[in-house]
């Protein structure tokens, strides 16, 4: 299936392992991201939009005193609300990373290339301070596969 958009982009969409359509916009004669960013996604099909989620345990607490630690679980619980709508981590296209620190931006990147694929999503980075010892939060929009 290929996207029928009515720009001029030499560019062929993506099919996200069978989890809905997206196609990576990069503008010509426009800066190359530098980092696992896509300056613009084009998707299809049915989208579900995730709420924050962080670092937290099912009781709702807090887990993890650095970093990564609270960075790896919120993403691990984010998978898990990708997955029971059924749909995969490929198909996000466009996330938001809350951080506490932007000194941690180069271990942020290193986390959403671990756990993304190209063509990744579009993102937005935010530093704001965020209650309770929590450092890092992530929300997404998804598309699903179509059936």
């Amino acid at each position: 299936m290929w996207c029928k958009l009515p720009q001029k982009s030499e560019k062929k969409c993506f099919q996200s392992s069978g989890d809905g359509m997206k196609k990576a916009i990069q503008p010509p004669n426009s800066a190359a991201p530098k980092g696992p960013y896509t300056p613009g996604i084009v998707a299809s099909g049915p989208m579900l939009y995730v709420a924050a989620q962080g670092p937290f345990d099912t009781e709702g607490q807090v887990v993890g005193e650095t970093f990564d630690e609270q960075a790896e679980l919120a993403f691990q619980n984010l998978r898990k609300v990708v997955e029971a709508a059924g749909g995969s981590m490929s198909g996000i296209v466009k996330l938001t990373v809350l951080v506490s620190d932007l000194a941690n931006f180069a271990a942020m990147n290193e986390l959403c290339k671990r756990h993304l694929q190209e063509p990744y999503p579009a993102r937005t980075p935010v530093q704001t301070a965020m209650p309770g010892g929590v450092l890092f939060l992530v929300d997404a929009i998804v598309a699903l596969e179509t059936k």
